[in-house]
């Protein structure tokens, strides 16, 4: 219980910093340079690239419009002659910001409903009898029912559906090639809703025709947003006719990082393009296409199709950013923080001064210091210390210098204290008219100091 009871009562103590200066060079530098990498930190680190005065805002307001333009014609076998315009190649036509453009296609036309032969490439339409062909089943990734029965002329099931079955291959070469020379228009309007601001990505000018004939450019145009799809491509590092046959995609990002503390001007859109599919052409993985159909009626009211199998260059618009303008709060956490790194060197240091090092329990010793008001050595007996000891002791020193304070000829001089006036020390002149000097006490006694008094000639 003792031991407990002392912990408690250490808990009471008040402990209190005490400076010691150690004149140790290696932890001196060590402390220092500390110093200087903190100090690099914060103001190289924090305040410069950082920008820690700064409140920040990445909850960004936006919107994307896109627009494309340019024709194309086509010609094939099947088909004929083909003029494909913006609302034949982009799909979703209405300008969003994830939008697909065609540059290459397969087409089955005339497609009616009635019975055919799978396709061969269709692992579950293959049979070799008719117990292969269950009657009234779907072929799994295929193109329609099956009927029950067994075509041995092609080795597939007959099936009810869309007739006949696609069948051609993929062109190596994009057929749509001069969709290099496409154009797109995009639109980007941002908000920042702490800050209240707001811009676009177009130029704000009166001039009706500088959409009509500018293109974009890095340096000079930086906000034209005209791009042409051939860039587009070019900017991720791919050709786009390589790209064109087989699809894939393409990554736009707008990035908008805003130091509103300089003048609008200086907030403008950085863009970047990346190739988002997998890189490589000859993966089953890499690529992009998709079905769709257009569906006629003939003389009889007969419904029937045309299939497209398409391939192209799916764009997605990303938009993102970050504003930031100088507030008081984050600039007093980033000095904080900075004064708190530099404590926790003082605190290292203090640790290896006094752990670490052949000298430290000396260095403790002048570290720390217990001190005990009860138990206080220079306390005098009677309990009065302090001040109290030196105004109980006044009053005495007063008499005595009353004493000697008299007249040299009410005194006559012995030869003992003729002696001590010939060995005093230098007079120090005082406000009172009287002169005092420090008496050395005689040879073989302890040194006691001993003033004396004397009246201003």
């Amino acid at each position: 219980m003792a031991g407990w009871g002392g912990f408690f009562v250490s808990l009471l103590n008040y402990k209190t910093e005490k400076y010691v200066i150690a004149e140790n060079r290696k932890i001196g530098i060590l402390f220092r340079l500390y110093q200087l990498a903190v100090l690099g930190y914060i103001i190289g680190w924090v305040f410069v690239v950082r920008k820690g005065y700064q409140e920040r805002e990445e909850a960004i307001q936006s919107s994307v419009i896109t627009k494309l333009k340019g024709v194309a014609l086509t010609n094939s076998s099947e088909t004929g002659l083909h003029l494909w315009s913006a609302e034949d190649y982009v799909v979703p036509p209405n300008g969003e910001q994830v939008f697909f453009v065609v540059t290459n296609y397969i087409e089955t036309p005339n497609q009616r409903l009635g019975f055919c032969a799978e396709s061969f490439k269709v692992p579950n339409g293959r049979c070799q009898s008719d117990d292969d062909c269950v009657g009234g089943e779907a072929v799994i990734a295929g193109h329609g029912i099956k009927t029950g029965l067994c075509i041995n002329s092609t080795g597939t099931c007959e099936i009810h559906g869309w007739c006949p079955v696609e069948y051609s291959k993929r062109p190596t070469e994009p057929l749509l090639s001069e969709a290099e020379n496409f154009t797109i228009y995009i639109k980007n309007f941002i908000r920042f809703p702490k800050f209240e601001f707001s811009k676009s990505n177009v130029l704000e000018t009166l001039d009706n025709s500088y959409l009509k004939r500018c293109s974009y450019d890095r340096e000079n145009h930086l906000y034209c947003p005209i791009f042409r799809l051939g860039d587009l491509v070019s900017w991720t590092g791919y050709d786009f006719q390589d790209m064109a046959a087989k699809g894939g995609s393409v990554g736009i990002v707008i990035e908008w990082n805003c130091d509103l503390d300089k003048d609008s001007t200086q907030c403008n859109p950085h863009y970047s393009f990346t190739r988002l599919d997998l890189k490589f052409n000859n993966s089953l993985t890499s690529g992009y296409n998709f079905r769709y159909a257009r569906y006629y009626k003939d003389q009889n009211g007969e419904t029937f199709r045309t299939l497209y199998k398409v391939y192209g260059i799916r764009f997605d618009i990303m938009v993102n950013g970050q504003a930031g303008k100088f507030n008081i709060v984050p600039t007093i956490i980033a000095i904080g923080s900075g004064v708190a790194l530099l404590g926790v060197g003082a605190f290292a240091c203090d640790m290896i001064l006094l752990y670490m090092m052949n000298t430290s329990s000396f260095y403790r010793e002048r570290k720390f210091e217990i001190i005990n008001f009860k138990k206080d050595p220079t306390k005098a007996k009677d309990g009065k210390t302090g001040h109290r000891e030196r105004r109980s002791r006044k009053p005495a020193a007063e008499k005595e210098a009353a004493n000697s304070n008299k007249k040299p000829e009410e005194t006559e001089p012995t030869a003992e204290s003729q002696l001590l006036v010939d060995k005093q020390g230098p007079t120090i002149p005082r406000n009172t008219g009287q002169r005092y000097s420090a008496h050395l006490s005689p040879q073989g006694a302890e040194p006691r100091p001993h003033i004396t008094f004397a009246s201003q000639n």
